[in-house]
């Protein structure tokens, strides 16, 4: 309950004191691609589906798959800064605002990656509430390697507190792990 409660503090003093700098991001990437925002269907907490917001990096005919089955020709060069920077994810502020997401959790995967679905349904990882970042992003495990990630989704699921809240929060913004595989 704690965790939720710095969740919702913190997206709220994020959405307001970054709107500005989402604002600029949001009118660059109208000029990049002509839609600043993606939006994806992801499985979330109970394996409901819920929608992820992030700042489009990929050209708008991209196909809709995982990151790492993505061809690396299709991120724009705005996208790749974003990308670089972890800008494309502030968007997700909303997400962890309304519940939907948390700062820390394991990455919610789409809803047509059985592999990763079924590893991490044998892990009961689909009991907690997905996140922006978490030990398997600061560790360089992505979607790829769908057994690892659960395992380790679940490690940090069993032994996250307080500390390893702001761990990973802070780990992710000095630049531990490099995102989703290209």
């Amino acid at each position: 309950m704690l965790l939720r409660i710095f969740d919702i503090f913190f997206s709220f003093i994020g959405l307001v004191f970054l709107s500005p700098i989402l604002f600029v991001i949001f009118f660059i990437g109208y000029f990049d691609t002509g839609s600043p925002l993606f939006i994806q269907k992801r499985v979330g907490r109970y394996k409901k589906f819920f929608y992820l917001i992030k700042f489009r990096t990929m050209k708008l005919d991209t196909e809709n798959v995982a990151s790492h089955l993505a061809p690396s020709k299709n991120i724009t060069r705005f996208g790749k800064f974003l990308r670089k920077t972890k800008i494309d994810e502030l968007p997700q502020l909303i997400n962890v605002f309304f519940g939907t997401m948390s700062f820390v959790g394991p990455r919610p995967n789409l809803p047509n990656q059985y592999e990763l679905i079924d590893a991490r349904d044998c892990l009961d990882i689909y009991e907690s509430r997905p996140g922006i970042t978490g030990l398997a992003q600061i560790q360089n495990i992505d979607m790829s390697t769908p057994n690892l990630l659960a395992k380790t989704d679940k490690e940090m699921i069993k032994s996250l507190n307080t500390a390893l809240y702001f761990k990973y929060i802070i780990k992710t913004v000095l630049g531990s792990g490099q995102g989703d595989a290209i």
